[in-house]
């Protein structure tokens, strides 16, 4: 019962956590205290001991098998997580008016950069890691993990596409909508990849790989690439 409930308190700290970021008010409040650049490198490092807790008291759940595990299935997230850290990387880094970034400030909207891609590209980055692990996680606790991030995931890139917009007027909103996407890659032709920065992409290639050779230290489960 104990990995059970650190492995619940992990998920409700984990939804916690990331709630902050969605709320103005709260934001602000640590912004003023912190700076914006303190409040980044904080939030940062708390997201890192979440995560890394989480993946821990995962590990650590009882497994009850719902179905059985295929290969097939466990090649999804090797195939699909280098997006997903591009898109976390690029997204925490980069000007984003419309989600989770850093802010409006000196965004423009003929160098949309990585919202050339998708106007949420950290709640995609989220949604292509959930969706990956799950059918290669057969059991109650992989599922409840990663269908509950995966759905507030999605609902996320609802709610921020709602409330970004009551701050902007129709015109300036429509200014900012230009060459933009809200699902990743549907203007593949329009992909502002200077924007983007090859920077960013080498740096989420680099988290790719400490996650894939992290993977068995911390979960216990090695990626079939490593096998």
């Amino acid at each position: 019962m104990g990995f059970v409930s650190s492995f619940l308190a992990a998920i409700a700290t984990f939804i916690l956590s990331h709630m902050i970021p969605m709320r103005p008010r709260f934001r602000n409040f640590f912004e003023q205290r912190l700076g914006r650049t303190g409040f980044l490198i904080g939030y940062s490092a708390l997201s890192l001991v979440v995560i890394y807790w989480l993946g821990y008291s995962f590990s650590q759940a009882p497994y009850i098998e719902l179905w059985r595990w295929t290969e097939a299935a466990a090649w999804l997230p090797v195939i699909l997580m280098p997006f997903a850290c591009v898109l976390v990387v690029a997204g925490l880094s980069s000007r984003n008016p419309f989600s989770l970034g850093l802010g409006k400030k000196d965004y423009d909207p003929s160098q949309p950069g990585i919202t050339s891609v998708t106007r949420h590209p950290v709640l995609w980055g989220l949604i292509l890691w959930s969706a990956s692990h799950i059918p290669v996680n057969g059991d109650v606790a992989g599922l409840i993990l990663f269908g509950l991030m995966l759905m507030l995931s999605v609902a996320g890139t609802m709610m921020m596409e709602r409330v970004r917009r009551r701050k902007f007027s129709p015109e300036v909103w429509q200014r900012y909508l230009t060459a933009t996407a809200s699902i990743p890659f549907s203007r593949l032709g329009s992909i502002d990849w200077r924007g983007v920065g090859w920077l960013r992409i080498v740096a989420g290639g680099l988290l790719y790989l400490i996650l894939l050779f992290g993977h068995q230290p911390i979960i216990g489960i090695a990626p079939p690439l490593l096998y």
